[in-house]
């Protein structure tokens, strides 16, 4: 069964940066697409990042475009998420998902496994 840690979350200032790493095990193959979510209080989950299976493809939302970077080792199966220039809105509780995929894309919606997700806070 495919299982999903997160981890790399913390407490960092306005304009610093983290890495989140999601850790996956029990693959059954390597074409799975990874996106990133992240939920803020009272506010409703958000597709931030995907990347596809083969690390060719990534998409992002308007407002981290040019700030995150979305990365994957398949070897180690680890995806990454470099986020640079936090800004407060940033800050949620990050999610990683993954997807069977068939295509060479990504996308940011149709994820059905999820891990239990790692907190940024971002202090102005």
């Amino acid at each position: 069964q495919l299982k999903l840690v997160e981890s790399g979350g913390g407490l960092v200032q306005a304009g610093e940066s983290l890495r989140l790493a999601c850790a996956a095990s029990g693959l059954s193959s390597d074409r799975y697409a990874v996106a990133w979510f992240r939920r803020a209080p009272g506010k409703e989950r958000e597709g931030v990042s995907c990347i596809s299976w083969n690390g060719d493809y990534t998409n992002y939302v308007d407002s981290v475009k040019g700030r995150f970077t979305i990365t994957r080792d398949n070897a180690k199966n680890l995806v990454y998420l470099l986020m640079n220039n936090l800004k407060p809105e940033d800050a949620a509780v990050y999610y990683c998902g993954a997807r069977r995929v068939f295509s060479a894309i990504c996308y940011l919606d149709g994820y059905d496994h999820w891990g239990k997700g790692t907190l940024v806070t971002v202090s102005s």
